[in-house]
């Protein structure tokens, strides 16, 4: 309550009804937020303006404060799902970069605009969100995995977890959420809708399922009906469908994967890629049989299994459900020098035993175009970003383009293609590296200008010895 001014003196009447004010304002958004109203933005105006009015009002109490926190953390959010104007970006028309050098790609018969590609996860969960993801021109998308029987999954929250640098800045990112849990049925409606509206725009569907080679056939067949542009088979997710001897469990086995892989090829129709997990000593293994029997490519890595942390005041660990937790799946910026490793160590496998023509997707800690460039660097066809998206915005593609543009004129680069695998050569054993760089040393002894001391000179080739220090010849 506000006290009158004649019993508090000391608060000029203007105060108090600014103050009223601000507790009615205060009210309304209370009311908005319970709602859950859709019109973020004004809602984030509201709030900012709320802030504004109650600084420095003593009467404010702890629960209006825990809502201006939510108001800020709203605003905030808002402010993700714009273009980073900070950083370079570019204007993009159905994914095509308006200026610059050329971003396009064509991997195993699929044009896509540019290489960036949605990974799959929340970001393709549904129409609306895919929708966004074309419109602001990303170079395509892949929906958030698919079953047929989704009533198996069961999500829970929270599910996510953030592993923060000592300055505040996010770095790592656990999640413990399943596939889709939206009935097949509406997935294959929205995906239908999407071919519709973007029939020009490539549409990857994410498919698990489990040692049924009946239940592969039909989840293959039903998504070709709807005009999906390829498959990616999920073999890597490291939680929950390991359960059920689904994803990480499948993509660990190589036995599974080869009988699996030759199911899938027998019954598609359009490319096929098999999306491998990091959690294996030795990812080419996987990859290796996958491509053996049948796959038009790879996409690596999926995420690292990981426990986020323990909660030192709860004793509990996060992200936490009821006080339990369960193993998650780790990304982020984090993971890119993993990633790189094990996407260097298949681009080497394809070129080696392949010939090159497989196709590879890279994955992992992907936030700017210069991240890419190094993943293209190591053969990757295209690029994929997931946990990206959720930090930053579907029109962070903008950024992403205008990067790796810039790093590409930076090296008269005019094509991806041109670059895609250059750094690859460069990655030897440690044994080689110990040989090479004996032999450098032997050369530049041998190249060595001058005599090291008094006691070299020579009778003989006292000339060419004396000519051997002269620095202006």
């Amino acid at each position: 309550a506000v006290l009158p001014s004649s019993l508090n003196p000391s608060l000029p009447l203007p105060r108090i009804q600014l103050l009223k004010s601000s507790l009615i304002t205060f009210r309304m958004l209370k009311t908005q937020f319970h709602c859950k109203s859709h019109m973020s933005g004004k809602s984030s105006s509201l709030a900012c303006g709320a802030r504004t009015l109650l600084r420095g009002c003593p009467m404010v109490t702890s629960r209006s404060a825990a809502l201006q926190n939510k108001l800020s953390r709203t605003r905030l959010s808002v402010r993700a799902d714009r273009i980073d104007s900070n950083r370079k970006h570019i204007e993009l028309v159905d994914g095509k970069v308006t200026s610059g050098p050329d971003l396009s790609v064509v991997v195993d018969g699929l044009k896509l605009p540019n290489p960036f590609v949605i990974g799959s996860g929340p970001p393709g969960t549904n129409y609306k969100v895919m929708k966004k993801a074309f419109d602001e021109g990303w170079g395509g998308v892949i929906v958030k995995t698919l079953s047929l029987d989704s009533s198996k999954v069961v999500n829970v929250t929270p599910r996510y977890a953030k592993y923060k640098s000592s300055s505040g800045e996010v770095i790592g990112w656990e999640n413990i959420e399943l596939i889709s849990d939206r009935p097949f049925e509406t997935m294959l409606a929205e995906m239908k809708q999407l071919k519709e509206e973007y029939p020009d725009r490539v549409l990857i569907a994410s498919i698990m399922e489990e040692y049924n080679k009946s239940a592969w056939e039909e989840i293959i067949g039903r998504c070709e009906e709807v005009g999906v542009d390829a498959f990616e088979l999920n073999f890597s997710c490291p939680h929950g469908m390991p359960e059920r001897r689904m994803g990480m469990a499948m993509g660990q086995d190589c036995d599974l994967l080869q009988e699996v892989s030759g199911w899938v090829r027998d019954a598609a129709n359009i490319p096929v890629w098999g999306k491998m997990t990091p959690n294996i000593t030795d990812i080419t293994a996987p990859a290796r049989v996958s491509l053996q029997n049948g796959l038009d490519g790879v996409a690596a890595i999926n995420t690292i299994q990981s426990v986020m942390g323990i909660n030192l005041k709860t004793l509990r660990p996060e992200p936490s459900v009821e006080g339990y937790s369960t193993p998650g799946g780790y990304s982020a910026k984090a993971v890119k020098p993993i990633a790189l490793a094990r996407v260097m160590a298949i681009g080497q496998m394809i070129n080696k035993e392949f010939d090159g023509k497989k196709s590879l997707s890279g994955i992992g800690g992907i936030e700017t175009g210069y991240d890419a460039a190094e993943f293209i660097l190591l053969g990757s066809n295209t690029v994929q970003v997931c946990t990206g998206v959720m930090q930053f915005g579907y029109p962070l593609v903008q950024n992403l383009c205008a990067e790796l543009q810039d790093f590409m004129q930076g090296h008269d680069f005019t094509s991806v293609e041109q670059f895609r695998g250059k750094a690859l050569p460069y990655f030897t054993t440690h044994s080689d590296l110990v040989a090479r760089q004996q032999a450098a040393i032997k050369l530049k002894k041998a190249d060595k200008v001058g005599l090291s001391g008094d006691g070299d000179w020579t009778g003989e080739g006292f000339v060419k010895e004396s000519q051997s220090m002269v620095s202006n010849d």
